[in-house]
């Protein structure tokens, strides 16, 4: 299956009254997956519009002012930019943490993307299974995207499954589709979430439930200020839900406040527990999207720390446990990931202690 070579968008109400550029930037950003196209940034969308690659259906005009304020119901057509249509397999390394002639489950590495897209086209996770597993993987879903059910971020260490069979795949998504998967992340979030924090107790959304349990329900979608992140959104976002719960405060005599916490998702909302941390006033510690860390003083935390943190290279986020039945087999199965080394050091600088099994070597096991 070849992407379309061209294909056309309509501007929705919640777009109307932005540029162009943003507006189609965040229309693009809401359709792609049903394109069937990698996700195109704003300044990606930008050049195009500038080298007449994005026309009016109404007046099929191609020199197109990128600032000025579109309607509800203006058409474009967006003629795709040239991007490789199958991939070349790659000998990226995997840690590979079960597999069977079914499927196969990853404890991806940090840095690593899940599949071509505008942040790179080469080293992926896909290219890595497709060289381990052949021509078998050939068939199986999108050409650019073999195999691949779900997605993390490319900072987002952790596990994931893969299909190695069409049937396995369907079967893998309706599974996500239905919720009927288990998933559990580790965070390291600035502050540490509490009853007793009343800007948290009055959101809305926000409800404290057994067991220390905090539940978020607030629906997540394009940022209207910057298409290409995530927000909080009341019109035009879909429902998310994120179970948090305070695992371990930090022991740092002087601070900062940090604390790792338990997350565990209802949907798998692009960019999720990110965008629902921040809401809350908890953003992970190294989002330098979504967070913004507290003020270090060098007297008070030390030079170490400061840097330690000022440098940790991406949003401290795990995909620890991940559960699911087998869809051939019918067999209970879970996965916990061991996490990587710089989220495992970060835990020790900041003093905050990882649940049991969480330290040690092997990349993950089968619990």
């Amino acid at each position: 299956m070849e992407p379309p070579k061209s294909f056309v968008i309509e501007i929705g109400a919640a777009a109307a009254g932005l540029r162009l550029d943003h507006a189609i930037a965040r229309t693009v950003e809401s359709d792609s997956e049903r394109h069937g196209l990698p996700r195109l940034s704003r300044t990606r969308l930008r050049k195009m519009i500038d080298q007449g690659a994005i026309e009016s259906i109404a007046s099929a005009e191609r020199n197109l002012d990128p600032t000025r304020i579109v309607r509800a119901g203006e058409r474009f057509r967006i003629m795709q930019p040239v991007l490789e249509t199958r991939l070349e397999p790659e000998p990226v390394p995997l840690a590979i943490v079960y597999e069977d002639p079914h499927l196969l489950v990853i404890n991806k590495a940090p840095g690593m993307l899940v599949h071509p897209a505008h942040k790179g086209h080469t080293g992926t996770l896909a290219h890595a299974v497709l060289a381990h597993c052949g021509n078998r993987l050939s068939t199986v879903g999108h050409p650019l995207r073999p195999g691949i059910v779900h997605r993390l971020d490319i900072g987002t260490s952790g596990l994931l499954v893969v299909a190695k069979q069409e049937s396995i795949r369907l079967a893998l998504a309706e599974l996500f589709a239905a919720h009927d998967i288990e998933r559990e992340y580790l965070a390291i979030a600035w502050g540490e979430p509490a009853r007793s924090d009343a800007l948290l107790a009055n959101r809305p959304g926000v409800a404290f439930r057994a067991g220390g349990w905090i539940r978020v329900d607030a629906a997540v979608g394009p940022d209207p200020r910057q298409p290409s992140r995530r927000a909080v959104v009341r019109h035009g976002g879909k429902r998310a839900v994120t179970h948090l719960r305070l695992e371990s405060p930090s022991t740092h005599g002087a601070g900062p406040p940090a604390s790792l916490l338990r997350c565990r998702l209802d949907t798998g909302r692009t960019h999720q527990i990110r965008v629902h941390l921040a809401w809350i006033g908890y953003p992970l510690v190294g989002d330098r999207t979504y967070g913004r860390a507290p003020t270090l003083s060098p007297s008070v935390h030390g030079q170490s720390l400061r840097q330690h943190l000022a440098t940790f290279p991406r949003p401290a986020l795990h995909a620890y446990q991940l559960g699911f039945r087998h869809p051939e087999t019918g067999e209970a199965m879970r996965f916990k990931a061991v996490p990587h080394s710089d989220f495992l050091r970060l835990a020790e600088v900041l003093g905050t202690s990882l649940p049991p099994g969480a330290n040690g070597t092997p990349p993950a096991a089968i619990v």
